[in-house]
């Protein structure tokens, strides 16, 4: 389940953030990949850390925690410390799967990566190229989103970065621990949740419509409790 996630940030804080992203220092982005990513990562990113990251980081995660959206489709656990990336110059990440565990840097915290997130910091018609391409069973789909806009998908994907050949491309990324620890269940509450609010903005105060809400929720409480761990 790819989701679309419109005004993450406001175009406010997109602003503050561009600001303190366009002072901050850059490092080479491999720091953070593994044995294999290593070899197809091409990138700058902030270092963890940074107060910079630190202060954007938690911006982002206070701004999901507030999104309906997110909530529904994350069932959100954990939420791994935002990272920060830019790709310039031709720079690019080539085809690969995210790291199954994270370590929290600093802590004896780990996390499980069922959901990987790319908050957007600049428009698409800022830079040439930059897609994110992400594999699953239906094809590959391309990202590329206006600044203060968020996809959220599967960790278990294939998915690349294609090479920014004009201007740059300067995201945010990090991952999620979802209370649904399998895609296709946390898709199927995601859908149920979906149908519920659509009877309650349709039909309103309806009595048949609401006693089809309540029956609808009441399934959807039980399977959450079925399949959530906490």
């Amino acid at each position: 389940m790819i989701i679309r996630i419109p005004d993450v940030l406001t175009p406010e804080q997109v602003a503050q953030a561009r600001k303190l992203l366009d002072e901050a220092e850059w490092v080479d982005g491999r720091v953070t990949a593994g044995h294999q990513s290593v070899r197809v990562k091409d990138n700058l990113q902030l270092p963890e850390g940074s107060p910079a990251a630190r202060q954007l980081g938690d911006l982002i995660v206070q701004s999901l925690g507030q999104n309906p959206l997110f909530l529904s489709a994350a069932v959100p656990l954990k939420v791994f410390p935002p990272l920060f990336n830019k790709y310039t110059g031709g720079g690019s990440f080539g085809t690969h799967v995210d790291n199954a565990i994270r370590q929290v840097p600093g802590t004896a915290h780990r996390i499980r990566t069922d959901l990987s997130a790319t908050l957007f910091f600049t428009d698409p018609d800022e830079y040439d190229g930059g897609e994110l391409s992400i594999e699953d069973t239906y094809g590959v789909h391309q990202v590329k989103l206006p600044r203060g806009h968020m996809v959220l998908y599967p960790s278990t994907s294939l998915h690349h970065v294609k090479p920014v050949t004009r201007g740059a491309r300067i995201c945010s990324f990090f991952w999620l621990q979802s209370m649904i620890r399998d895609d296709g269940q946390r898709s199927l509450l995601f859908d149920l949740d979906m149908g519920i609010q659509r009877i309650n903005q349709e039909l309103g105060e309806q009595p048949q419509a609401e006693a089809i809400a309540v029956q609808l929720t009441g399934v959807y409480h039980n399977l959450l409790r079925q399949w959530a761990e906490m």
